[in-house]
């Protein structure tokens, strides 16, 4: 058995933990980077990357079916080809995980660990079989994995999840789909686009992250005209047979309607991979799902010299926030004990469903009732979606009442991935209404919708 001494042992390299490794040999330290599984962070393998390349094809079918509306007309029906969709999205995919790969081949060898990590001290760790590693600091970077509740398990392989999704060799003809999350909302509707039959469920009313009912109802309406979507479904009852996955639900008060699918796709939310990593072999707290007690600010695990960044410490799963919480984490191990707050940004979240949803800055679920005022647009109306045909959508921006500071902001509409960033700086910058309405806005664009919604927020404010 080899035995080796580091300052810094990080455990997964995806996208937190190559973050923190490289801030660790930035401050000057020893360090390794533990994997078990294949190289490839979430976004490239089965997240970010591959979805949007599923949606970008069912945007394409998309279009070519609504083009008529502009007095363009394709003969004949539109063909969507199962096996070259998932081609190109396997082909690009593969790509994408490539250049991750490639990144991780530039580690000098000897700082690579390859096998299952698990603490056998506070500090001790066990590499499969074949290495142990006595640090002085360790980072927990382990990401996460979907959360599959024990009900679904009856449709045997017919069950699903994202990450099968972007390995099927072409498209099923039927699927159903739990959860109108993020992940649930983008490849339901993708697949539904591209020719699948969907039914889409919910529990509790919920319809992606958004919190400001009237923003939530207007896309469940808006999504509701495309595909079927409960999104707080009745489910009676569930069953496998042959090849089928049967589901019964409640259509209505009175009608329960029992349908038949190749695959129940489940996107109910992910859990930290903590499971396996032995951590009642050390000091640490934990909460009641296994997970250390931590900082969020430091993301240090109580007073030890354990630290715990991305998907793992499931504070925002997303592949900017990782970086920079890998960074924080691998900079604080290698100085502790002295440890610091790391960067954070303007929240900031986007949907790429089509209409695309977006929330900046502080959800309207966790602002103060009476402190605020909220300026409203729709974008049926508005100039620029109109021509473009891209009229669907409502936002809602939130001001102080008393200073007129942006808050921020949910909504549903065209190029919400856009309008997102502009908004997200002006939070950062802690930007009132008014300095936001002194910026420039061009004539014909979306984002003179925006500047509508900061209008009214601005009349609202001034009226409190």
């Amino acid at each position: 058995m080899n035995l080796l001494h580091t300052d810094v042992a990080v455990i997964g390299a995806g996208t937190a933990g190559l973050a923190a490794y490289r801030a660790a040999k930035a401050a000057g330290k020893r360090a390794v980077i533990i994997e078990g599984g294949a190289y490839g962070t979430t976004c490239a393998r089965v997240g970010c990357m591959p979805s949007k390349l599923l949606i970008a094809a069912a945007e394409a079918a998309h279009e070519a079916r609504h083009i008529d509306a502009f007095g363009i007309h394709i003969d004949g029906e539109v063909r969507v080809d199962g096996y070259e969709v998932m081609n190109r999205v396997k082909r690009e995919r593969d790509r994408f995980v490539g250049f991750v790969v490639k990144g991780v081949d530039n580690i000098p060898e000897e700082d690579r660990l390859t096998g299952h990590a698990s603490f056998i001290d506070n500090l001790v760790l066990m590499v499969g079989d074949h290495t142990q590693v006595k640090a002085r600091s360790v980072v927990i970077a382990t990401g996460s994995t979907p959360s599959i509740p024990d009900a679904f398990r009856v449709f045997g392989d017919r069950l699903v999840i994202n990450d099968d999704v972007f390995n099927w060799n072409t498209l099923p003809k039927r699927v159903a789909v739990f959860g109108p999350g993020v992940i649930g909302l983008e490849l339901g509707q993708a697949l539904s686009r591209l020719g699948v039959y969907v039914r889409m469920f919910g529990a509790r009313g919920g319809v992606g992250p958004l919190s400001d009912p009237t923003i939530r109802d207007y896309a469940r309406d808006t999504f509701q005209q495309e595909y079927f979507l409960d999104p707080d479904a009745t489910i009676l009852d569930m069953a496998r047979e042959g090849d089928e996955a049967v589901i019964r639900y409640q259509a209505s008060e009175h009608v329960a309607i029992t349908e038949r699918f190749d695959y129940v796709l489940v996107a109910t939310g992910r859990i930290p991979n903590i499971k396996g990593l032995g951590l009642q072999n050390t000091q640490l707290t934990l909460d009641a799902k296994g997970v250390p007690l931590f900082d969020p600010a430091t993301l240090q695990c109580g007073q030890s010299s354990v630290f715990i960044a991305g998907d793992a410490n499931n504070i925002l799963p997303l592949l900017h926030e990782a970086a920079d919480e890998g960074k924080t984490a691998g900079t604080n191990a290698a100085h502790y004990p002295q440890v610091q707050p790391g960067h954070r940004r303007a929240p900031i979240a986007v949907v790429f469903s089509d209409p695309q949803i977006a929330m900046v800055g502080q959800r309207f679920a966790d602002l103060t009732p009476g402190s605020f005022v909220t300026g409203e647009v729709s974008f049926e109306d508005q100039g620029r979606s109109r021509v473009m045909l891209k009229n669907k959508g409502l936002m809602h921006v939130y001001a102080d009442r008393l200073s007129g500071r942006f808050l921020g902001a949910e909504w549903i509409g065209p190029r919400a991935e856009n309008i997102a960033h502009t908004l997200a700086w002006a939070y950062q910058q802690s930007l009132t209404i008014a300095q936001m309405l002194d910026m420039p806005f061009y004539h014909p664009v979306i984002e003179e919708g925006l500047r509508t919604a900061l209008r009214d927020a601005a009349a609202k404010q001034q009226d409190a």
